[in-house]
């Protein structure tokens, strides 16, 4: 199997060094960029597996470089910040990004991140490679959404999110369900369940007139309208 290619974003040299070796340690190929406008160009020239991010850039910042990424691809995406405000963590999440971690962090804990996400990517459902809802189709082989046939941009989480309602078979599932369920245990305890409200809202706004099939449940969290 060919070693999964990380792109390390970051203007921290001392950081990027650090990464890499650990990285490359663990059979991962790294790749770099010091700033976010040769971060963008090497993100699209090079399709890396996946990309840490640092939210503070030289010449285009990280928030901006995640928006503009999220538009382009499903690439996963784990984001570093120096900053511990809820606000920017949760904002990071609502852009797109995977998962965040705040510096200073732990190398076991950001490489333990770096597989769960990895490993949350690849990880289709072979039993049912395409599930057609009205309009909405999704196909677990091809990790593709479609709403009336168009190809709907999903990060991986936006993604997970809807596989994780449609699993479900109708039943609703609590925001620390679907925390659990997305997130994996580990992240889940960093993460406030108002997150899982900004995911659903930007899922919904994704899916058009399909919408309507996520459907809140007061006083627990969310369903799938499979009718």
């Amino acid at each position: 199997m060919a070693s999964k290619r990380v792109l390390i974003i970051e203007d921290e040299k001392e950081i990027v060094r650090l990464l890499k070796y650990n990285l490359e340690k663990e059979s991962y190929e790294t790749l770099s960029a010091s700033d976010g406008e040769a971060g963008l160009a090497q993100a699209r020239q090079s399709k890396p597996d996946l990309i840490i991010l640092d939210l503070m850039l030289p010449k285009i910042d990280g928030m901006t470089v995640c928006r503009t990424l999220r538009q382009e691809s499903q690439v996963p995406i784990l984001m570093l910040t120096a900053k511990k405000e809820e606000l920017d963590r949760v904002l990071g999440l609502e852009l797109g990004a995977d998962d965040y971690l705040t510096k200073p962090f732990s190398v076991r804990e950001l490489l333990a991140r770096v597989k769960t996400i990895l490993r949350r990517a690849q990880n289709v459902t072979p039993t049912s490679p395409a599930r057609r809802f009205g309009d909405l189709a999704i196909d677990t082989d091809r990790y593709l959404v479609t709403v009336k046939n168009k190809a709907v941009t999903l990060s991986s989480k936006e993604y997970e999110f809807l596989k994780t309602l449609i699993q479900a078979n109708g039943r609703a599932l609590s925001r620390d369900q679907l925390l659990e369920q997305v997130w994996g245990q580990e992240p889940a305890m960093e993460i406030d369940t108002r997150t899982i409200d900004q995911h659903i809202a930007r899922l919904r706004d994704k899916l058009g007139t399909e919408a309507k099939r996520i459907v809140t449940v007061k006083n627990v969290g969310y369903r799938f309208e499979t009718e």
